[in-house]
């Protein structure tokens, strides 16, 4: 594995070792700065120009790879001409939206689908059109269709949608999850742990930043809980938070709200996702969140809308419950049908990690990306 960061430790990864090298790394993402500078949006998620030339093109092509697989190469560590200057067979698997969007991460308007033109740009963009000159810079460079892979079949859909790569070819293979890692553990020790009450339904939310990602949808889970403050059997309801540290003033939203903070490790997430009876993921637009999956794996079942890359998390009924998109009166329902009966929270959470199992095992996946990797050695699809 090729990085730009290497911090685990781990000998198979290969990042920067001299100083200026990972000076270089550090300061690469800084180097745009001017064009954002010309750039204004409504949209708060990240943009990537990959503008940048780098020397992995070289490193690449020098190594004894049969197949380069590309993960998230943003933050300037490979340029859009870069991706093109790469002369092994590509598979790239993608994370969000980025690939066949212009620099954009995620978006709700269809610019990716109709072409950047300079009279579809929407009214909360102004300036220097930085989407467009991203994406043109892509259909430019990757003339040559690249072996996509997807984690849900939702992104897969954008894919064979957009106007980038409706012609590439696809597959839907989602993220593998260590099941001896994410796993069952004893509910009433993991919530004596980390000091949360015993003998109450807990609901978990999470998100970096808690709630100043409005893609992740605090807001919508805020209206949901207004609307189970009169339920009768979820009067004594506490909500849990993590990825984000109490605020000054806190919302009052009608039940106790537990802010663990940031967890860094995945032995604390493991004993938090095991102290909940479920956890509610409200996204507005999202791939396939790993929360979702360590829950599941965990025995923790999952509340969601029915979007994304979710529906692909959750079977409806069986391993936590779907919601009407966006409406927080159908989450609302949702949530109550998860947590009124212990029993079948019970048959919920053995079902999660059951189909955790079934889908999700690193051999299963492993297999999926050797078939890929296989064919795209023999058609060379570069």
């Amino acid at each position: 594995m090729m990085v730009n960061v290497a911090a685990s430790g781990d000998w198979t990864v290969h990042g920067p070792t001299r100083f200026c090298a990972k000076a270089m790394a550090n300061i690469r993402p800084q180097l745009p700065t001017p064009l954002f500078k010309l750039f204004q949006t409504g949209n708060p998620v990240i943009h990537s120009p990959a503008v940048v030339p780098s020397r992995w093109p070289e490193r690449i092509n020098a190594s004894d790879a049969d197949v380069v697989n590309l993960h998230w190469v943003q933050g300037e560590m490979l340029s859009i001409a870069d991706i093109s200057r790469i002369q092994k067979p590509i598979v790239w698997t993608l994370h969000d939206m980025w690939a066949f969007c212009g620099a954009e991460h995620y978006t709700t308007d269809y610019r990716w689908r109709d072409s950047y033109l300079r009279d579809n740009r929407p009214a909360y963009e102004g300036g220097y059109d930085l989407n467009r000159s991203t994406w043109q810079r892509k259909r430019k460079y990757w003339r040559m269709p690249m072996q996509i892979v997807c984690p849900s079949h939702w992104l897969a859909d954008c894919v064979r949608d957009s106007a980038l790569m409706h012609d590439w070819p696809v597959e839907v293979v989602p993220y593998p999850i260590d099941l001896n890692t994410w796993k069952t553990i004893d509910q009433r020790l993991a919530r004596h742990l980390f000091g949360l009450p015993q003998d109450c339904p807990l609901l978990l939310f999470g998100a970096i930043g808690g709630g100043q990602d409005s893609r992740k949808g605090i807001d919508l889970l805020l209206a949901a809980l207004h609307h189970l403050r009169t339920v009768p059997n979820l009067q004594t309801l506490q909500l849990v938070v993590f990825g984000q540290h109490a605020p000054q003033s806190p919302t009052q939203i009608g039940f106790p709200v537990h802010y663990i903070g940031h967890l860094n490790d995945d032995i604390s997430l493991c004993t938090l996702y095991n102290a909940a009876d479920a956890m509610v993921i409200p996204s507005r637009q999202d791939n396939l969140p790993n929360t979702g999956l360590e829950a599941h794996a965990c025995g923790t079942p999952v509340i969601a809308f029915n979007v994304g890359g979710l529906p692909d998390i959750v079977d409806d009924g069986v391993t936590g419950a779907l919601a009407e998109p966006f409406e927080p009166a159908s989450l609302a329902s949702a949530i109550r049908s998860v947590l009124e009966s212990p029993l079948r929270l019970r048959q919920l959470g053995y079902a999660a990690r059951a189909r955790a199992e079934m889908l999700w095992a690193p051999a299963r996946i492993a297999k999926s990306y050797l078939v890929i990797y296989e064919r795209a050695i023999k058609f060379a699809i570069k």
